[in-house]
């Protein structure tokens, strides 16, 4: 690695406190004022369509006018009720093309409410606040529950089980509980440690055990799980990523984009970390855009991020792909990477041009070099099958029913290890609630 040093945009040196500033909270918090004028726009349509974009189907009209209203205590519980996460939602959803984007007011000219804005406004109070946890759990069902993996998908099951009476144990191999809320997303997406604080909340509810160190596979079988819970839910995520399959990828200096985002993540000191001059990253997703950003605000004098299509097939969605640009990350369109050279460190990547033929991707038989110290690949995660025998899977992803229950009696699955919808953290906040219901009535049933 070279020495720290990231530029402005006049190409003057910046100060550690600078570098430190370009990881504080990129959306600062509305303040009253905004607040309550935000919330007047509000038209509170009768059949709103923003809440039928929300995955989790919170009560958008009515948490707004809660804060117009100055209840904010009813605000944050309307949101939570339906989104134990709306904390970390409201930071890092595409509101852009969830439930803004369905607002009434884009028809009109307007701009749309600031749902995710006035959400977070309402349940950052609420936590502020230091108030007690708004649920109460039921009388114990003597019932005992297995979640793997303490991600979004994982914490909203435990936290559902744990409200119905059941006693939850949550598994997971990280050393911190909360995925990729507190692993896997841009720092300046989730700044003053939010992630723990929300886990810290989510946990007050009780009747939740979590067990860190715990490697399905591992120390920790299916098998056993089945034998000793009265059910299991699976929220383990994509654990593997995908290779590049091109030659060179074994050298030094080639690194998964996931990895560098956590590493980022879990370094307090920003400056504190060393960066390479040439960065390159391969992907077209949110985490190609996470980590290329962070490259630039770490140091790097050059990122360049490339992807094989266009912008207009690029998984990212249009808020991160402009945040690219305002980063001053340059981005190749329609480029695969042919092969990666270096002696045992990479220098170098040669890209082939492609275009679209009869609807396949095929390369011209153009190439161009582009210097790289660091390649980062971001090109998707894909599911550790390895420690999940006996399931079904179907087309990638773990196979479930409408009650989101696996092949296997008493075993539920839910989050980005499915395919329920797009792998987003409100997504799989929803998963795991609903799952936890199926798995409660399956045990009722069951019982009865």
């Amino acid at each position: 690695m070279s020495e720290r040093l990231i530029v402005s945009r006049d190409g003057s040196p910046l100060e550690d406190s600078q570098i430190d500033a370009n990881f504080s909270d990129m959306h600062p918090p509305l303040n009253k004022t905004q607040a309550k004028v935000e919330s007047s726009r509000c038209l509170y349509c009768f059949d709103a369509p923003c809440i039928r974009a929300c995955p989790t189907s919170i009560d958008i009209p009515k948490f707004i006018h809660q804060i117009r209203t100055q209840n904010l205590t009813g605000s944050a519980i309307t949101i939570l009720s339906s989104n134990i996460m709306g904390g970390t939602c409201a930071r890092v959803c595409p509101t852009e093309i969830l439930c803004e984007g369905e607002c009434v007011l884009n028809a009109t000219g307007e701009k749309p409410i600031k749902i995710g804005n006035l959400q977070r406004y309402a349940v950052d109070q609420y936590l502020e606040g230091n108030n007690p946890h708004p649920f109460n759990r039921a009388k114990s069902t003597g019932r005992r529950i297995a979640v793997i993996g303490a991600g979004p998908a994982g914490l909203a099951c435990a936290h559902r089980s744990a409200v119905q009476g059941n006693k939850v144990t949550v598994f997971e191999n990280k050393a911190k509980p909360g995925g990729l809320n507190e692993y896997g997303l841009a720092a300046y997406k989730m700044a003053d440690d939010f992630a723990r604080k929300e886990v810290d909340f989510l946990l007050k509810v009780g009747g939740i055990t979590i067990k860190h160190g715990q490697v399905l596979g591992e120390n920790l079988t299916l098998a056993n799980l089945q034998s000793e819970y009265d059910a299991v839910f699976i929220g383990t995520g994509l654990g593997d990523v995908n290779n590049l399959r091109v030659e060179g990828e074994h050298l030094n200096g080639v690194q998964d984009a996931v990895t560098f985002i956590e590493e980022l993540r879990q370094t307090a000191e920003k400056h504190n970390i060393s960066v390479a001059d040439n960065v390159v990253v391969i992907g077209g997703g949110n985490t190609a855009i996470d980590a290329a950003v962070q490259a630039k605000r770490l140091g790097a004098q050059n990122v360049t991020l490339v992807y094989r299509r266009g912008t207009d097939q690029m998984p990212a969605t249009e808020w991160e792909q402009d945040l690219v640009k305002t980063n001053n990350v340059n981005v190749i369109y329609w480029s695969k990477p042919i092969v990666l050279k270096g002696g045992e460190k990479v220098e170098e990547v040669t890209f082939e041009r492609c275009i679209l033929k009869d609807g396949i991707l095929t390369g011209t038989g153009n190439f161009f070099n582009l210097r790289a110290d660091l390649v980062l690949k971001a090109i998707g995660q894909m599911l550790d099958k390895n420690p999940l025998a006996g399931l079904s899977i179907e087309n990638r992803k773990i196979r479930v029913d409408e009650k989101y229950q696996t092949n296997l009696q008493g075993v539920f699955a839910g989050g980005d290890c499915i395919n329920s919808g797009e792998d987003l953290t409100v997504q799989a906040v929803e998963d795991g609630r609903k799952a936890a219901e199926s798995m409660h009535d399956y045990l009722e049933n069951k019982n009865g």
